[in-house]
């Protein structure tokens, strides 16, 4: 078990996140990546957007603007009911928001009493534009859904979709949170990975259901342990004021439990409907086949991709004792994984180095490699251990005799000679599932 601090201080160690502004004291729910969570923020980003967009003839994406006009959030309902409940401790002042079920019971975690009812805060963060003179109130998007519903005419107009279709979109959403926690799980800025599926009414229900399950064996192809994955419903009275069927996808974390990571909603019709009345622009769909002409029903899958980071990590994260020594290893999907291979000279001297750059450079080009020649190479497979790097390739004196290098796996430790001209099949081969033992007889 490892708790949320630990990550968040493993995190900053490793060079996966920082918090933002560190040196000018920090701004809480903010954070940055670093060089290995940038590399493995794309990699969970590049795989969504294929399993969404890339793979399927029926989704198309767009990249919305983060900022839009008051009226897109008053169409939306986020200005009149997005809302939170303030409670304040009454001793050490902590704020939190509460839901409607709290207020009255939720005690202070530090004190024990019970939170005090401090108002009411919507938090979009608003601004406004306009150079001089008047200027309009504008919103930073609190969620990237509402940018696909006013880009569904523009995209229904050039991209010749049909029902049943979906806009897809990656990227930034801003909340003023109460008490922003938990490291990445609640941040005041954040990534959302989103998908809007237009469909007929009688078909949405259907539809929902086959989403559920996609999105649910998405996760689990990649390496999420489905013992610690769930769906949990949405109790009808608890429902967002849109939506006639929900579910979460949750993730058992082991210091705060089942936690939501993604979320899949039947909206109905009514984000189309609400943005045509405030618009007055028709945003019907026509059917050219059988003449009718009518609102889409939405079926969506909404997923944090900060929080899919964490769950990643997590999963991933594993301390284990070999010959007397704890060794900390993030047993991370190769495709997730910052680096898919490292290139590992014994040593620097002797031509090594210079034959593992020659390898590392043919390898590069087609996956995410690291070079290393500092160092112990025990301690270097360490370090490739800890951040999850799959396969070190290294480069000993037998390879300038040979032209033969050891290939070592993070999670087994265990080890084959191999080819340098075979590197390339081997590795594509590897990252499909075959087993290392495939390629040659195991180093004692």
């Amino acid at each position: 078990m490892v708790s949320i601090e630990e990550m968040a201080v493993f995190c900053k160690r490793k060079g996966f996140v920082f918090p933002s502004s560190e040196i000018h004291g920090g701004l809480a729910g903010f954070f940055d990546y670093g060089p290995l969570g940038v590399e493995m923020k794309n990699n969970i980003k590049r795989l969504w957007w294929k399993s969404i967009v890339n793979d399927r003839e029926d989704v198309v994406g767009i990249d919305g603007a983060l900022i839009s006009p008051e009226s897109v959030w008053k169409a939306s309902g986020h200005v009149e009911n997005f809302i939170d409940k303030i409670g304040a401790c009454k001793k050490c002042k902590t704020k939190v928001k509460l839901d409607k079920h709290e207020i009255g019971i939720k005690k202070c975690e530090k004190c024990g009493i019970v939170y005090a009812d401090e108002g009411e805060l919507n938090p979009m963060f608003e601004t406004s534009v306009g150079s001089t003179g008047v200027k309009d109130k504008v919103y930073l998007r609190p969620e990237t859904a509402q940018m696909i519903y006013v880009n569904f005419k523009n995209v229904l107009d050039t991209s010749r979709m049909k029902i049943p279709f979906g806009i897809a979109q990656v990227g930034k959403a801003f909340r003023n949170e109460i008490s922003p926690r938990n490291f990445l799980f609640r941040m005041r800025e954040f990534d959302q990975m989103e998908l809007q599926y237009f469909v007929r009414e009688k078909n949405a229900a259907k539809i929902f259901k086959e989403w559920k399950k996609i999105r649910m064996d998405w996760y689990i192809s990649l390496g999420i342990d489905k013992k610690k994955l769930r769906f949990k419903e949405h109790d009808k009275k608890d429902l967002a004021h849109y939506a006639k069927e929900a579910f979460d996808i949750e993730f058992e974390f082991d210091e705060f439990g089942w936690q939501e990571i993604e979320g899949l909603h039947n909206r109905g019709d009514w984000d189309l409907s609400q943005h045509e009345k405030f618009s007055k622009q028709d945003l019907k769909y026509f059917d050219d086949q059988t003449k009718e002409k009518f609102i889409p029903w939405v079926v969506e899958t909404s997923s944090g991709l900060d929080r899919a980071f964490l769950t990643f990590m997590f999963n991933a994260y594993v301390e284990e004792e070999v010959k007397g020594e704890k060794r900390i290893v993030l047993k991370l999907h190769p495709d997730i994984a910052p680096f898919r291979i490292a290139i590992l000279p014994l040593v620097k001297k002797d031509g090594l180095a210079e034959k593992g750059r020659e390898i590392f450079d043919e390898l590069k080009t087609n996956c995410n490699a690291f070079y290393d020649d500092r160092s112990s190479v025990g301690r270097r497979y360490r370090r490739m251990d800890e951040i999850g790097t799959k396969w070190c390739i290294t480069v000993d004196y037998q390879t300038l005799e040979d032209s033969t290098v050891t290939i070592r796996e993070r999670d087994t430790m265990r080890q084959v000679r191999a080819k340098i001209k075979d590197l390339p099949d081997i590795i594509k081969k590897l990252s499909e599932g075959e087993k290392l033992e495939t390629f040659g007889n195991f180093i004692k």
